[in-house]
């Protein structure tokens, strides 16, 4: 076996446990898989068209992220995101976001900034016309391009993942218009702070729109529902 089919075999082990393993944090993060669940590696490998390998060896990572438990002799199971995993969250990310926000100020590029505005802009159009699907797209594009733009690849990746995780939850919330309105007000205060350069202000503003997003999630009861499902 040559140098380069060795390096070929590795990359295609780890890329088909990455792809099996993104899939099933997807369909849990989404509300396919639900708490208490039974993954089997024998369906899950067959669904996917891949051996138990690569599936067993997704079951340890998403069980590392703390998404599943595996009990030894007896099977992995769903545990997904609870409340107090999403309590945790939104006040881990709170002071992240506020830091993102000030390094975005810094950093970020004259296109990552028109992206931005015209985030913003399509996010407060499809909030007039009571598009939710359309607000959670840009939403997320909103907070994906402050992480890029912040500079911060470590930084990226944590929010990313953070923001993920949550990702059924939001669409709840971003479904009721007075939040929706509010949340993308805030945006555009954010957006106004980093075009300007006020990385104080930014932070501020990106640290008190993950509170405020928290709050709404307790003061509307979205966290039950959220737990009930």
């Amino acid at each position: 076996m040559t140098k380069n089919s060795v390096k070929n075999e590795v990359t295609d082990k780890y890329s088909l446990r990455g792809r099996v393993f993104n899939k099933l944090r997807e369909d849990i993060l989404s509300g396919i898989y639900r708490a208490g669940d039974e993954l089997r590696e024998v369906s899950i490998g067959e669904d996917l068209g891949v051996s138990r390998t690569p599936v067993r060896e997704a079951f340890r990572q998403l069980e590392l992220e703390g998404l599943i438990q595996i009990i030894p002799n007896k099977g992995a199971y769903v545990t997904g995101i609870t409340a107090k995993d999403v309590k945790d969250i939104y006040l881990m990310r709170a002071p992240l976001e506020g830091l993102c926000a000030r390094w975005a100020a810094e950093n970020i590029s004259k296109e990552q900034m028109e992206e931005m505005e015209e985030t913003v802009f399509l996010s407060e159009f499809h909030a007039m016309k009571g598009h939710s699907e359309q607000m959670w797209t840009y939403d997320s594009r909103f907070h994906e391009i402050m992480y890029e733009a912040s500079g911060s690849k470590m930084l990226e990746h944590s929010l990313k993942d953070y923001h993920q995780y949550v990702s059924r939850l939001r669409k709840v919330t971003l479904s009721d218009k007075e939040r929706g309105m509010a949340s993308n007000k805030e945006h555009r205060a954010i957006m106004e702070a980093i075009k300007s350069g006020q990385g104080d202000m930014a932070e501020r503003l990106a640290s008190q729109h993950m509170l405020n997003a928290y709050d709404n999630i307790l003061s509307h009861g979205f966290i039950e529902h959220f737990d009930a499902e």
